[in-house]
């Protein structure tokens, strides 16, 4: 090779090493946030994981007022999110027929409280969306747009019909476990002791699969266990989803996604919808972090006479304390946030750009149709820079910071999540015709 074409490939490799890097230096922070812009004014944006307080689905307080959430309308309007899944997410408890019904009640109360915001506190500014053609027309009337996804199959009980009733509501995705293992499905958390439920989905799971396949639900595998996940991909006749979960290979938590993982989504022709959560995007560098930052938490928990658990003694609690308890959490958590604010300009929080090199990963492994973006706001999640919705527009920035097209960008911030709901829902429509 002689001298010259050596220098062209060093220069062609250093190009494609990391994806996108070509374009890095290419605009100003003014330009940038100009090109962001545009390309969000060109494509509908969708965070596909935002859980909710039920005491802010009130006639008093709700989300067409600029509230304590990470998430409420005038925060999607500022940032420019259209679309946000809302989560009717119930906590684990007793796997008896008591615990069943108090979490139907409390998914009941959520699908209720969403309906309420769509259809009577605020049906000019936001619709509920059931399918991409929805979702579309509603983002096409100038509006934002509701969607229902469920976190935690606890909350069917036994009762195989839930699944359509769920569904009728508007549920459009559902994952079969959470903190712990359900009736359905074992949950990543068996990772840390080994004990397993189930050894991977119960009888029952494996006939909720074939009845949220029937009616068009997708099955979001981003809190199941792996060999849950591997048993649900060989069972589903339609593609899944990770609602809200990132690349182990970057941070090496069990609620992220391995190699072997992503290549699974890939093949079954589902997507990973990266998520957003400093714990789970750089495990090193936010315990890091969270040391300094728990030290100023610790303090005001203190004088508040509020005592912090840890995750197992948390995971003990019943849904009603569970939420009380994670409410007052939130509230201490918002009292000290100047002071975290402050402590982010001097340490070195999870960013943005942490947050993105999980996308370029995935998307580098599995390719950009199987990736997409959430937030797991008002839920735990958020990143120093995509705090909350009003921020969305920081994360489109970094992403044309790294190079990628409008038409990337559309699929990344929920083309792809669409063309998956459009597959699962031709699926269901294909097994109630008896083809």
């Amino acid at each position: 090779m002689n001298i010259t074409k050596f220098f062209s490939l060093i220069i062609l490799l250093s190009t494609i090493v990391i994806y996108g890097q070509t374009e890095l230096t290419k605009y100003t922070d003014t330009e940038l946030t100009q090109k962001a812009k545009e390309i969000q004014d060109q494509i509908i944006t969708i965070d596909t994981h935002c859980d909710f307080d039920l005491n802010n689905f009130t006639s008093q307080v709700n989300y067409t007022q600029d509230i304590n959430s990470q998430v409420n309308l005038p925060k999607m309007r500022e940032g420019g999110l259209d679309v946000a899944w809302l989560i009717v997410y119930t906590g684990q408890d007793s796997l008896n027929a008591n615990g069943y019904k108090v979490a139907y009640e409390n998914a009941m109360n959520k699908f209720n409280a969403i309906h309420r915001l769509c259809e009577q506190y605020a049906p000019d500014e936001i619709g509920l969306a059931l399918n991409s053609d929805d979702v579309r027309r509603i983002h096409n009337q100038g509006k934002l747009v509701a969607m229902i996804g469920i976190e935690n199959g606890y909350s069917i009980g036994t009762d195989i019909n839930n699944v359509k009733e769920f569904y009728d509501l508007g549920g459009r995705y559902m994952s079969l476990a959470h903190q712990g293992h359900s009736q359905l499905s074992d949950s990543n958390t068996g990772e840390s002791d080994g004990t397993w439920l189930h050894n991977g989905l119960s009888p029952l799971g494996k006939q909720v699969i074939a009845e949220m396949n029937k009616y068009g639900m997708m099955i979001d595998i981003s809190h199941p266990s792996k060999e849950a996940m591997r048993q649900i991909i060989a069972l589903s006749k339609a593609p899944i989803i990770a609602s809200h979960s990132s690349a182990r290979a970057l941070s090496n938590h069990s609620r992220n996604l391995d190699d072997e993982q992503l290549e699974w989504i890939k093949e079954n022709g589902g997507v990973v919808q990266t998520v957003a959560f400093a714990g789970y995007v750089d495990v090193e560098k936010n315990a890091k972090f969270q040391e300094l930052a728990n030290e100023i938490f610790y303090k005001q928990a203190e004088k508040e006479d509020f005592k912090v658990l840890n995750n197992e003694e948390y995971k003990k609690l019943g849904t009603t304390e569970a939420e009380l308890y994670y409410k007052n959490f939130k509230r201490i958590r918002q009292t000290i946030k100047p002071q975290i604010d402050e402590l982010q300009k001097t340490a070195d929080p999870v960013n943005v750009a942490d947050f993105v090199n999980h996308i370029d990963y995935m998307v580098d492994k599995i390719g950009i149709d199987h990736v997409g973006i959430s937030s797991d706001f008002d839920g735990g999640g958020g990143i120093y820079g995509w705090e909350d919705a009003s921020e969305t527009l920081n994360v489109t920035k970094e992403l044309v910071k790294r190079g990628y097209s409008k038409e990337e960008i559309e699929k990344l911030w929920g083309g792809n999540l669409l063309t998956v709901m459009d597959k699962v829902q031709a699926v269901a429509k294909k097994i109630q015709s008896g083809k």
